[in-house]
Protein backbone atom coordinates (compact mmCIF):
# COMPACT_ATOMS: atom_id res chain seq x y z
CA UNK A 1 0.00 0.00 0.00
CA UNK A 2 1.04 3.55 -0.89
CA UNK A 3 2.15 5.37 2.26
CA UNK A 4 -1.27 7.76 1.37
CA UNK A 5 -3.32 4.98 1.81
CA UNK A 6 -2.08 4.05 4.81
CA UNK A 7 -2.05 6.95 6.29
CA UNK A 8 -6.21 7.03 5.98
CA UNK A 9 -6.14 3.65 7.12
CA UNK A 10 -5.02 4.88 10.26
CA UNK A 11 -7.65 7.55 10.37
CA UNK A 12 -10.27 5.36 9.42
CA UNK A 13 -8.36 3.12 12.59
CA UNK A 14 -8.71 5.39 15.06
CA UNK A 15 -12.48 6.65 14.49
CA UNK A 16 -13.40 3.10 14.99
CA UNK A 17 -11.53 2.51 18.40
CA UNK A 18 -13.00 5.92 19.42
CA UNK A 19 -16.74 4.86 18.49
CA UNK A 20 -16.37 1.80 21.03
CA UNK A 21 -13.39 3.45 23.18
CA UNK A 22 -16.13 5.13 25.40
CA UNK A 23 -17.32 2.23 27.61
CA UNK A 24 -17.30 4.45 30.73
CA UNK A 25 -20.32 6.44 29.08
CA UNK A 26 -22.74 3.71 29.28
CA UNK A 27 -22.94 3.15 32.70
CA UNK A 28 -25.62 5.36 33.37
CA UNK A 29 -27.81 2.96 31.47
CA UNK A 30 -26.83 0.09 33.42
CA UNK A 31 -26.03 1.83 36.94
CA UNK A 32 -29.35 1.28 38.18
CA UNK A 33 -29.44 -2.42 37.57
CA UNK A 34 -25.80 -2.89 39.00
CA UNK A 35 -27.15 -0.85 42.13
CA UNK A 36 -29.61 -4.12 42.78
CA UNK A 37 -27.53 -6.72 41.68
CA UNK A 38 -24.18 -5.76 43.70
CA UNK A 39 -26.53 -4.73 46.81
CA UNK A 40 -25.12 -1.13 47.14
CA UNK A 41 -26.42 1.93 48.23
CA UNK A 42 -25.94 5.50 45.80
CA UNK A 43 -22.62 6.59 47.92
CA UNK A 44 -21.10 3.24 46.30
CA UNK A 45 -22.57 3.05 43.53
CA UNK A 46 -20.98 6.82 42.97
CA UNK A 47 -17.87 5.73 44.11
CA UNK A 48 -17.62 3.00 41.20
CA UNK A 49 -18.55 5.43 38.62
CA UNK A 50 -15.39 7.89 40.96
CA UNK A 51 -13.43 4.38 40.37
CA UNK A 52 -13.71 4.12 36.68
CA UNK A 53 -12.62 8.04 36.15
CA UNK A 54 -10.19 7.34 38.83
CA UNK A 55 -8.44 5.02 36.50
CA UNK A 56 -7.01 8.42 34.69
CA UNK A 57 -4.86 9.07 37.57
CA UNK A 58 -2.52 6.53 35.81
CA UNK A 59 -3.38 7.85 32.39
CA UNK A 60 0.47 9.37 32.15
CA UNK A 61 1.45 5.66 32.38
CA UNK A 62 0.08 5.11 28.62
CA UNK A 63 1.69 8.38 27.75
CA UNK A 64 5.44 7.05 28.89
CA UNK A 65 5.18 3.59 27.42
CA UNK A 66 3.94 5.68 23.88
CA UNK A 67 7.48 7.10 24.24
CA UNK A 68 9.39 4.12 24.57
CA UNK A 69 7.02 0.94 23.22
CA UNK A 70 5.59 0.24 19.54
CA UNK A 71 2.58 1.97 19.76
CA UNK A 72 0.31 -1.26 18.37
CA UNK A 73 1.36 -2.97 21.80
CA UNK A 74 0.14 -0.01 23.78
CA UNK A 75 -2.91 -0.10 22.20
CA UNK A 76 -3.19 -4.29 22.93
CA UNK A 77 -1.90 -3.70 26.71
CA UNK A 78 -5.20 -0.81 27.18
CA UNK A 79 -7.35 -3.47 25.54
CA UNK A 80 -6.36 -6.26 27.54
CA UNK A 81 -6.52 -4.29 30.83
CA UNK A 82 -10.20 -3.72 29.71
CA UNK A 83 -10.88 -7.36 29.28
CA UNK A 84 -9.87 -7.98 32.66
CA UNK A 85 -11.65 -4.82 34.50
CA UNK A 86 -15.08 -5.37 33.11
CA UNK A 87 -13.92 -9.65 31.68
CA UNK A 88 -13.95 -10.61 35.61
CA UNK A 89 -16.89 -8.29 36.85
CA UNK A 90 -19.25 -9.86 34.75
CA UNK A 91 -18.38 -13.03 35.24
CA UNK A 92 -19.24 -12.14 39.02
CA UNK A 93 -22.49 -11.07 38.13
CA UNK A 94 -23.42 -14.12 36.37
CA UNK A 95 -21.71 -16.26 39.06
CA UNK A 96 -19.14 -17.91 36.88
CA UNK A 97 -16.54 -16.25 40.09
CA UNK A 98 -18.66 -16.92 43.51
CA UNK A 99 -16.24 -14.75 45.99
CA UNK A 100 -15.62 -11.09 45.29
CA UNK A 101 -15.70 -7.93 47.63
CA UNK A 102 -17.37 -4.63 46.91
CA UNK A 103 -13.49 -3.24 46.62
CA UNK A 104 -12.70 -5.84 44.24
CA UNK A 105 -15.28 -4.64 41.85
CA UNK A 106 -13.95 -1.01 42.82
CA UNK A 107 -10.66 -2.17 41.47
CA UNK A 108 -11.59 -4.00 38.64
CA UNK A 109 -13.62 -0.91 37.59
CA UNK A 110 -10.74 1.19 38.24
CA UNK A 111 -8.51 -0.85 35.62
CA UNK A 112 -11.56 -0.54 33.40
CA UNK A 113 -11.12 3.36 33.44
CA UNK A 114 -7.69 2.87 32.88
CA UNK A 115 -8.01 1.18 30.10
CA UNK A 116 -9.76 3.44 28.05
CA UNK A 117 -6.23 6.36 28.29
CA UNK A 118 -4.43 3.39 26.88
CA UNK A 119 -6.41 3.72 23.93
CA UNK A 120 -6.98 7.31 23.62
CA UNK A 121 -3.22 7.99 24.06
CA UNK A 122 -2.41 5.87 21.05
CA UNK A 123 -5.71 7.53 18.67
CA UNK A 124 -4.25 10.98 19.67
CA UNK A 125 -0.31 10.26 18.42
CA UNK A 126 -0.83 8.62 16.18
CA UNK A 127 -3.84 11.55 14.18
CA UNK A 128 -1.17 14.12 15.36
CA UNK A 129 2.13 12.54 14.02
CA UNK A 130 -0.29 11.44 11.12
CA UNK A 131 -1.63 14.36 9.88
CA UNK A 132 0.72 17.00 11.46
CA UNK A 133 -0.06 20.00 9.29
CA UNK A 134 -4.06 19.24 10.17
CA UNK A 135 -3.50 17.87 13.20
CA UNK A 136 -6.37 20.06 15.20
CA UNK A 137 -8.97 18.56 12.35
CA UNK A 138 -7.47 15.08 12.55
CA UNK A 139 -7.84 14.97 16.69
CA UNK A 140 -10.87 16.81 16.78
CA UNK A 141 -12.59 14.73 14.17
CA UNK A 142 -11.92 11.13 15.59
CA UNK A 143 -12.53 12.03 19.20
CA UNK A 144 -15.73 13.13 18.03
CA UNK A 145 -16.66 9.39 17.69
CA UNK A 146 -16.71 8.50 21.41
CA UNK A 147 -19.36 10.56 21.74
CA UNK A 148 -21.67 7.59 19.54
CA UNK A 149 -20.19 4.76 22.07
CA UNK A 150 -22.98 5.07 24.82
CA UNK A 151 -25.70 5.31 21.85
CA UNK A 152 -23.59 2.02 19.79
CA UNK A 153 -23.70 -0.35 23.21
CA UNK A 154 -27.12 0.86 24.33
CA UNK A 155 -28.52 0.18 20.85
CA UNK A 156 -26.70 -3.54 20.89
CA UNK A 157 -27.94 -4.39 24.43
CA UNK A 158 -31.74 -3.62 23.07
CA UNK A 159 -31.60 -5.40 20.80
CA UNK A 160 -30.22 -8.58 22.03
CA UNK A 161 -31.56 -8.58 25.66
CA UNK A 162 -32.87 -5.48 27.44
CA UNK A 163 -33.86 -6.82 30.40
CA UNK A 164 -30.45 -7.91 31.61
CA UNK A 165 -28.46 -4.88 30.81
CA UNK A 166 -25.69 -4.92 33.30
CA UNK A 167 -24.52 -8.51 32.60
CA UNK A 168 -24.63 -7.36 28.41
CA UNK A 169 -22.68 -4.23 28.69
CA UNK A 170 -20.44 -5.42 30.85
CA UNK A 171 -19.72 -8.34 28.62
CA UNK A 172 -19.36 -6.06 25.71
CA UNK A 173 -17.21 -3.45 27.44
CA UNK A 174 -14.98 -6.65 27.75
CA UNK A 175 -14.84 -8.21 24.56
CA UNK A 176 -15.72 -5.23 21.51
CA UNK A 177 -12.39 -3.02 22.06
CA UNK A 178 -10.10 -5.85 22.17
CA UNK A 179 -11.61 -7.29 18.99
CA UNK A 180 -11.51 -3.89 17.15
CA UNK A 181 -8.02 -3.46 18.40
CA UNK A 182 -6.87 -6.80 17.07
CA UNK A 183 -8.12 -5.66 14.05
CA UNK A 184 -7.00 -2.10 13.44
CA UNK A 185 -3.20 -2.84 15.31
CA UNK A 186 -1.63 -3.14 11.81
CA UNK A 187 -2.60 0.15 10.26
CA UNK A 188 -2.20 2.05 13.61
CA UNK A 189 1.08 3.21 13.36
CA UNK A 190 3.70 6.12 12.42
CA UNK A 191 3.53 6.78 8.48
CA UNK A 192 5.84 8.60 6.55
CA UNK A 193 4.09 11.00 3.84
CA UNK A 194 5.37 11.67 0.75
CA UNK A 195 2.82 14.30 -0.33
CA UNK A 196 -0.04 15.57 1.39
CA UNK A 197 -1.51 16.69 -1.75
CA UNK A 198 -5.47 15.52 -1.48
CA UNK A 199 -5.53 16.48 2.42
CA UNK A 200 -8.31 18.28 2.01
CA UNK A 201 -10.28 16.44 -0.22
CA UNK A 202 -10.31 13.46 2.28
CA UNK A 203 -11.11 15.68 5.28
CA UNK A 204 -14.10 16.66 3.07
CA UNK A 205 -15.20 12.93 2.73
CA UNK A 206 -14.78 12.75 6.19
CA UNK A 207 -16.76 15.52 7.27
CA UNK A 208 -19.41 14.75 5.11
CA UNK A 209 -19.84 10.88 6.41
CA UNK A 210 -19.23 12.15 9.77
CA UNK A 211 -21.94 14.82 9.77
CA UNK A 212 -24.38 12.24 7.90
CA UNK A 213 -23.60 9.91 11.20
CA UNK A 214 -24.51 12.73 13.68
CA UNK A 215 -27.69 13.54 11.94
CA UNK A 216 -28.63 9.62 12.11
CA UNK A 217 -27.50 9.30 15.67
CA UNK A 218 -29.71 12.04 16.73
CA UNK A 219 -32.54 11.50 14.54
CA UNK A 220 -32.54 7.87 15.55
CA UNK A 221 -32.44 8.71 19.80
CA UNK A 222 -35.74 11.01 19.52
CA UNK A 223 -38.42 9.05 21.06
CA UNK A 224 -41.12 8.86 17.61
CA UNK A 225 -38.32 7.78 15.77
CA UNK A 226 -37.15 4.84 17.83
CA UNK A 227 -41.23 4.39 18.42
CA UNK A 228 -40.88 2.89 14.85
CA UNK A 229 -37.96 1.67 14.70
CA UNK A 230 -36.03 -1.50 16.04
CA UNK A 231 -33.04 -1.11 18.23
CA UNK A 232 -31.56 -3.32 15.88
CA UNK A 233 -31.97 -1.19 12.80
CA UNK A 234 -30.97 1.72 14.21
CA UNK A 235 -27.36 -0.70 14.94
CA UNK A 236 -27.22 -1.61 11.57
CA UNK A 237 -28.03 2.44 10.73
CA UNK A 238 -24.61 3.10 12.38
CA UNK A 239 -22.31 -0.22 11.79
CA UNK A 240 -23.06 0.84 7.93
CA UNK A 241 -22.19 4.30 8.59
CA UNK A 242 -19.01 3.26 10.52
CA UNK A 243 -18.03 1.45 7.52
CA UNK A 244 -18.29 4.56 5.25
CA UNK A 245 -15.20 5.71 6.34
CA UNK A 246 -13.50 3.05 4.21
CA UNK A 247 -14.26 4.95 0.95
CA UNK A 248 -11.98 7.46 1.91
CA UNK A 249 -8.48 5.19 1.17
CA UNK A 250 -9.62 4.40 -2.16
CA UNK A 251 -11.29 7.36 -3.49
CA UNK A 252 -8.32 9.47 -2.68
CA UNK A 253 -6.28 6.36 -4.43
CA UNK A 254 -8.23 6.62 -7.57
CA UNK A 255 -8.24 10.29 -7.48
CA UNK A 256 -4.17 10.20 -7.59
CA UNK A 257 -4.11 7.50 -10.59
CA UNK A 258 -6.61 9.94 -12.00
CA UNK A 259 -4.37 13.01 -11.59
CA UNK A 260 -1.04 10.81 -12.42
CA UNK A 261 -3.04 9.53 -15.60
CA UNK A 262 -4.19 12.85 -16.78
CA UNK A 263 -0.23 14.67 -16.54
CA UNK A 264 1.19 11.79 -18.36
CA UNK A 265 -1.60 12.59 -20.79
CA UNK A 266 -0.57 16.48 -21.04
CA UNK A 267 3.10 15.26 -21.20
CA UNK A 268 2.39 13.79 -24.44
CA UNK A 269 1.68 17.14 -26.25
CA UNK A 270 5.04 18.48 -27.37
CA UNK A 271 3.34 21.76 -27.11
CA UNK A 272 2.70 21.61 -23.89
CA UNK A 273 6.04 21.05 -22.59
CA UNK A 274 7.45 24.41 -21.61
CA UNK A 275 3.92 26.01 -20.43
CA UNK A 276 4.19 22.60 -18.49
CA UNK A 277 7.84 22.94 -16.81
CA UNK A 278 6.90 26.79 -15.96
CA UNK A 279 4.14 25.69 -14.22
CA UNK A 280 5.89 23.35 -12.40
CA UNK A 281 8.05 25.78 -10.77
CA UNK A 282 5.36 28.12 -10.05
CA UNK A 283 3.74 25.35 -8.08
CA UNK A 284 6.59 24.52 -6.30
CA UNK A 285 7.23 27.76 -5.49
CA UNK A 286 3.59 28.48 -4.16
CA UNK A 287 3.98 25.04 -2.05
CA UNK A 288 7.13 26.41 -0.56
CA UNK A 289 5.23 30.16 0.68
CA UNK A 290 2.46 28.05 1.53
CA UNK A 291 4.63 25.84 3.94
CA UNK A 292 6.14 28.88 5.85
CA UNK A 293 2.55 30.11 5.97
CA UNK A 294 1.54 26.91 7.49
CA UNK A 295 4.53 26.91 9.84
CA UNK A 296 3.99 31.06 11.01
CA UNK A 297 0.73 29.62 12.15
CA UNK A 298 1.71 26.98 13.62
CA UNK A 299 4.16 29.04 15.67
CA UNK A 300 1.24 31.37 16.86
CA UNK A 301 -0.76 28.20 18.02
CA UNK A 302 2.05 27.04 20.55
CA UNK A 303 2.93 29.09 23.33
CA UNK A 304 5.65 27.20 24.42
CA UNK A 305 6.98 23.58 24.66
CA UNK A 306 7.46 22.61 28.03
CA UNK A 307 7.20 19.29 29.83
CA UNK A 308 4.83 18.44 32.72
CA UNK A 309 7.35 19.24 35.54
CA UNK A 310 6.98 22.88 34.27
CA UNK A 311 3.80 22.63 33.27
CA UNK A 312 2.60 22.29 37.00
CA UNK A 313 4.04 25.16 37.93
CA UNK A 314 2.46 27.39 35.38
CA UNK A 315 0.04 30.06 36.15
CA UNK A 316 -1.96 29.09 32.77
CA UNK A 317 -2.02 24.82 33.83
CA UNK A 318 -3.93 25.47 36.88
CA UNK A 319 -6.42 28.45 35.13
CA UNK A 320 -6.68 25.49 32.79
CA UNK A 321 -7.10 22.50 34.87
CA UNK A 322 -9.64 24.48 37.46
CA UNK A 323 -11.66 25.34 34.01
CA UNK A 324 -11.49 21.34 32.83
CA UNK A 325 -13.00 20.53 36.26
CA UNK A 326 -15.80 22.90 36.70
CA UNK A 327 -16.82 22.37 33.28
CA UNK A 328 -16.80 19.20 31.23
CA UNK A 329 -15.75 16.95 34.52
CA UNK A 330 -19.01 18.02 35.78
CA UNK A 331 -20.64 17.50 32.91
CA UNK A 332 -19.36 14.01 33.00
CA UNK A 333 -20.69 13.66 36.33
CA UNK A 334 -24.15 14.58 35.44
CA UNK A 335 -24.21 12.22 32.60
CA UNK A 336 -22.90 9.30 34.77
CA UNK A 337 -25.64 9.84 37.31
CA UNK A 338 -28.40 10.56 34.43
CA UNK A 339 -30.14 6.97 35.12
CA UNK A 340 -30.62 8.04 39.05
CA UNK A 341 -31.77 11.64 37.94
CA UNK A 342 -34.18 10.50 35.40
CA UNK A 343 -35.64 7.74 37.48
CA UNK A 344 -35.90 10.34 40.74
CA UNK A 345 -38.46 12.70 38.43
CA UNK A 346 -40.45 9.59 37.24
CA UNK A 347 -38.76 9.25 34.03
CA UNK A 348 -38.36 5.64 32.32
CA UNK A 349 -37.22 6.66 29.21
CA UNK A 350 -33.25 6.25 30.76
CA UNK A 351 -31.95 4.62 27.59
CA UNK A 352 -33.34 7.10 25.39
CA UNK A 353 -31.77 9.87 27.31
CA UNK A 354 -28.26 7.87 27.60
CA UNK A 355 -28.44 7.91 24.06
CA UNK A 356 -29.33 11.28 23.36
CA UNK A 357 -27.05 12.75 25.36
CA UNK A 358 -24.47 10.63 23.27
CA UNK A 359 -25.22 11.49 20.44
CA UNK A 360 -25.24 15.34 20.54
CA UNK A 361 -22.07 14.91 22.63
CA UNK A 362 -21.14 13.51 19.27
CA UNK A 363 -21.78 16.54 17.13
CA UNK A 364 -20.26 18.44 20.38
CA UNK A 365 -16.97 17.16 19.70
CA UNK A 366 -16.56 17.57 16.22
CA UNK A 367 -17.59 21.34 15.92
CA UNK A 368 -13.94 22.58 16.86
CA UNK A 369 -12.51 20.45 14.18
CA UNK A 370 -14.91 21.49 11.73
CA UNK A 371 -14.42 24.91 12.59
CA UNK A 372 -10.13 23.95 12.28
CA UNK A 373 -11.31 22.51 8.52
CA UNK A 374 -12.52 25.61 7.03
CA UNK A 375 -10.45 28.03 8.78
CA UNK A 376 -7.01 26.31 8.13
CA UNK A 377 -4.37 27.91 7.58
CA UNK A 378 -5.78 31.58 9.07
CA UNK A 379 -5.85 32.78 12.04
CA UNK A 380 -8.71 31.34 14.38
CA UNK A 381 -9.57 32.37 18.05
CA UNK A 382 -7.69 31.02 20.86
CA UNK A 383 -8.70 27.16 22.37
CA UNK A 384 -9.44 29.08 25.86
CA UNK A 385 -12.16 31.44 24.10
CA UNK A 386 -13.61 28.40 22.49
CA UNK A 387 -14.03 27.50 25.92
CA UNK A 388 -15.56 30.42 27.40
CA UNK A 389 -18.46 30.04 24.52
CA UNK A 390 -18.68 26.85 25.40
CA UNK A 391 -18.76 27.16 29.42
CA UNK A 392 -22.32 29.74 29.41
CA UNK A 393 -24.57 27.30 27.63
CA UNK A 394 -23.60 24.49 29.96
CA UNK A 395 -24.17 27.02 32.58
CA UNK A 396 -27.65 27.60 31.74
CA UNK A 397 -28.52 24.03 31.34
CA UNK A 398 -27.55 23.26 35.17
CA UNK A 399 -30.37 25.87 36.15
CA UNK A 400 -32.82 25.06 33.72
CA UNK A 401 -32.78 21.45 35.25
CA UNK A 402 -34.42 22.60 38.21
CA UNK A 403 -37.72 23.01 35.92
CA UNK A 404 -39.48 19.53 36.91
CA UNK A 405 -40.89 19.15 32.80
CA UNK A 406 -39.43 16.26 30.95
CA UNK A 407 -38.65 19.12 28.16
CA UNK A 408 -36.10 20.69 30.51
CA UNK A 409 -34.42 17.61 31.41
CA UNK A 410 -34.37 16.54 27.64
CA UNK A 411 -32.62 19.74 26.36
CA UNK A 412 -30.45 20.34 29.40
CA UNK A 413 -29.38 16.49 28.55
CA UNK A 414 -28.44 17.86 24.70
CA UNK A 415 -26.72 20.77 25.64
CA UNK A 416 -25.01 19.16 28.56
CA UNK A 417 -23.91 16.81 26.01
CA UNK A 418 -23.16 19.19 23.50
CA UNK A 419 -21.36 21.26 26.03
CA UNK A 420 -19.31 18.40 27.48
CA UNK A 421 -18.09 17.09 24.20
CA UNK A 422 -16.86 20.30 22.86
CA UNK A 423 -14.93 21.11 25.85
CA UNK A 424 -13.74 17.49 25.13
CA UNK A 425 -12.44 17.90 22.05
CA UNK A 426 -10.92 21.70 22.49
CA UNK A 427 -8.94 20.10 24.99
CA UNK A 428 -6.73 18.46 23.27
CA UNK A 429 -5.99 21.48 20.94
CA UNK A 430 -5.75 23.52 24.16
CA UNK A 431 -2.91 21.22 25.83
CA UNK A 432 -0.93 21.69 22.59
CA UNK A 433 -1.61 25.27 22.10
CA UNK A 434 -0.16 26.28 25.57
CA UNK A 435 2.70 23.69 26.45
CA UNK A 436 3.61 22.04 22.92
CA UNK A 437 3.36 18.44 21.02
CA UNK A 438 6.97 17.58 22.13
CA UNK A 439 5.18 16.22 25.53
CA UNK A 440 1.22 15.68 24.81
CA UNK A 441 0.98 12.64 25.60
CA UNK A 442 2.42 12.86 29.30
CA UNK A 443 0.95 16.48 29.76
CA UNK A 444 -2.62 15.86 28.42
CA UNK A 445 -2.80 12.83 30.69
CA UNK A 446 -1.82 14.97 33.98
CA UNK A 447 -4.73 17.42 32.88
CA UNK A 448 -7.32 15.07 32.34
CA UNK A 449 -6.31 13.82 36.11
CA UNK A 450 -9.07 16.60 37.46
CA UNK A 451 -11.75 14.33 35.39
CA UNK A 452 -11.72 11.60 38.91
CA UNK A 453 -11.31 14.53 41.53
CA UNK A 454 -14.28 16.03 40.24
CA UNK A 455 -16.33 12.73 39.87
CA UNK A 456 -15.35 12.44 43.79
CA UNK A 457 -16.64 15.71 44.93
CA UNK A 458 -19.11 16.90 42.48
CA UNK A 459 -20.10 12.81 42.92
CA UNK A 460 -20.03 12.11 46.50
CA UNK A 461 -22.17 15.30 47.31
CA UNK A 462 -24.69 14.46 44.83
CA UNK A 463 -24.79 11.13 46.26
CA UNK A 464 -24.90 12.17 50.17
CA UNK A 465 -27.83 15.04 48.96
CA UNK A 466 -29.60 12.10 46.92
CA UNK A 467 -29.75 9.72 50.73
CA UNK A 468 -30.45 12.81 52.50
CA UNK A 469 -33.86 12.73 50.38
CA UNK A 470 -34.09 9.44 50.18
CA UNK A 471 -36.18 6.29 51.98
CA UNK A 472 -35.29 3.87 53.62
CA UNK A 473 -34.68 1.63 50.54
CA UNK A 474 -32.24 4.10 49.12
CA UNK A 475 -34.42 5.49 46.44
CA UNK A 476 -35.50 9.28 46.10
CA UNK A 477 -38.44 10.16 44.13
CA UNK A 478 -38.86 13.84 43.36
CA UNK A 479 -37.66 17.09 42.44
CA UNK A 480 -35.57 17.39 46.01
CA UNK A 481 -33.47 15.08 45.23
CA UNK A 482 -31.10 16.63 42.88
CA UNK A 483 -32.48 20.38 43.01
CA UNK A 484 -29.71 21.65 45.42
CA UNK A 485 -26.98 19.69 43.32
CA UNK A 486 -28.21 21.08 40.16
CA UNK A 487 -27.65 24.74 41.99
CA UNK A 488 -24.32 23.44 43.42
CA UNK A 489 -22.78 22.14 39.32
CA UNK A 490 -24.15 25.53 37.78
CA UNK A 491 -22.92 27.68 40.55
CA UNK A 492 -19.37 26.21 39.68
CA UNK A 493 -19.60 26.03 35.70
CA UNK A 494 -20.04 29.92 36.05
CA UNK A 495 -17.10 30.19 38.52
CA UNK A 496 -15.26 27.95 35.54
CA UNK A 497 -16.30 30.30 33.29
CA UNK A 498 -15.02 33.25 34.93
CA UNK A 499 -11.59 31.43 35.12
CA UNK A 500 -11.59 30.79 31.22
CA UNK A 501 -12.56 34.25 30.88
CA UNK A 502 -8.84 35.21 32.68
CA UNK A 503 -7.06 32.61 30.92
CA UNK A 504 -8.09 33.82 27.36
CA UNK A 505 -7.14 37.20 28.77
CA UNK A 506 -3.52 35.69 29.51
CA UNK A 507 -3.71 34.15 26.38
CA UNK A 508 -4.53 37.06 24.08
CA UNK A 509 -2.16 39.12 26.08
CA UNK A 510 1.26 36.64 25.30
CA UNK A 511 0.18 36.45 21.28
CA UNK A 512 0.01 40.62 21.37
CA UNK A 513 3.40 40.60 23.01
CA UNK A 514 4.69 38.04 20.38
CA UNK A 515 3.58 40.14 17.28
Amino acid sequence: MSSTTLQWLSLVGIVWLQAINGTNTNFPAYSSQLKELLSISQVQLNNLSFASDAGKFLGWFSGLASLYLPLWLVLIIGSVLGLIGYGVQFLFITNHIASLSYWHVFLLTFLAGNSICWINTVCYVVAIRNFLSDSKVAVGLTTSYQGLSAKIYTNIVEAVSPDKKAVNFLLLNSLIPIVVSLIVAPFLREIEVTSSKHTGVGFAVMFVITIATGIYAVMSSLQFVTSKLSSLGILIGLIVSLLFALLVPPSLKIKNLAGAWHKNRERLRVYHFTMEEGTNEERAEDEVKDGEHSREVSELSVMEEIGVKLMLRKVNFWLYFFIYLFGATIGFVFLNNLGQIAESRGCSATSSLVSLSSSFGFFGRLIPSLMDYFYRGKRTISRPASVVAVMIPITIAFFLLLNKTDIALYTSTAVIGVCTGAITSIAVSTTTELFGTKHFSVNHNVVVANIPIGSFLFGYSAAILYNKEGNEHGKCMGMECYSNTFLIWGSFCFLGTVLALILHARTRQFYSQKQ
